[in-house]
């Protein structure tokens, strides 16, 4: 492994308003791993995930202070261009949001907006994209019709590729398959152990059984503070802190 990490967060507080969310979190993602933050609702999770690509910057009352480094550089620098930013990091939400497009143009929507004209290039992307996402086998004979008449598993992975269609380093996923039924979710587990070859994987999830299979390292978050992370084997068999340890084993949560 390598052990320059892919992104690093030093010292993070978050504050909405007068409520500080976040507490002094530092957190470090490797490349070809994938980290699941796992805790109780409300304990932060979803509110780091939106500050490693600045979502947060939507909510007019958010302030961070602290730090967030891509490769060594601050994405919450002065000359930070936040458009490119989450170009490099991508995000797939828990419920499935395809837009109103043909399958074809959601996945090509990032590229077009980035201002990419040249129409091979484009369809190359498209198609590799859906592969990518085990997706295009399913839906090459369709793929001029609306996406909204996939299933919500195939929804899901069509907005995976559209995500990864622009090449980001980071792939962040805020509970990917709350919304979805075990096979879809199985085939999303399958997705994110094929993807994490080429991308660093960030997950939020309430489901332990889901952390534990598909992560490599588990942080466990608890009112606004990162109590524990390690390897998620020694976390779910050998966790250092009683309160992971109840969380894992359903004592509250």
């Amino acid at each position: 492994m390598n052990n320059v990490p892919k992104m690093r967060i030093k010292d993070l507080d978050f504050f909405y308003g007068d409520f500080h969310c976040l507490h002094k979190v530092c957190l470090e993602f490797h490349a070809n791993q994938v980290t699941a933050l796992i805790g109780p609702s409300g304990c932060g999770k979803s509110t780091l995930l939106r500050c490693l690509n600045r979502m947060n910057d939507l909510i007019p009352t958010s302030r961070v202070q602290g730090d967030v480094l891509l490769e060594d550089q601050s994405i919450y620098g002065p000359d930070v261009d936040v458009v490119t930013l989450r170009r490099n990091i991508g995000m797939v939400f828990q419920k499935p949001n395809p837009f109103p497009k043909s399958i074809f143009e959601n996945v090509a929507y990032g590229l077009r907006v980035n201002g990419v004209k040249d129409k091979l290039y484009i369809q190359e992307r498209v198609e590799k994209s859906l592969q990518e996402a085990a997706l295009w086998d399913e839906v090459k004979d369709r793929i001029h019709e609306s996406a909204l008449g996939l299933s919500g598993g195939q929804q899901q992975r069509l907005c995976i590729a559209r995500a990864m269609a622009v090449e980001p380093a980071v792939l962040l996923m805020d509970e990917p398959a709350s919304a979805l039924d075990p096979i879809a979710t199985q085939k999303i587990e399958e997705l994110i152990h094929k993807l994490k070859k080429t991308y660093t994987i960030i997950i939020v999830t309430h489901n332990m059984q889901q952390a534990a299979r598909v992560s490599d390292v588990t942080a466990f978050f608890y009112l606004g503070e990162l109590i524990e992370v390690d390897q998620t084997k020694k976390i779910f068999t050998r966790p250092s802190s009683q309160k992971t340890s109840d969380y894992i084993t359903g004592r509250f949560g």
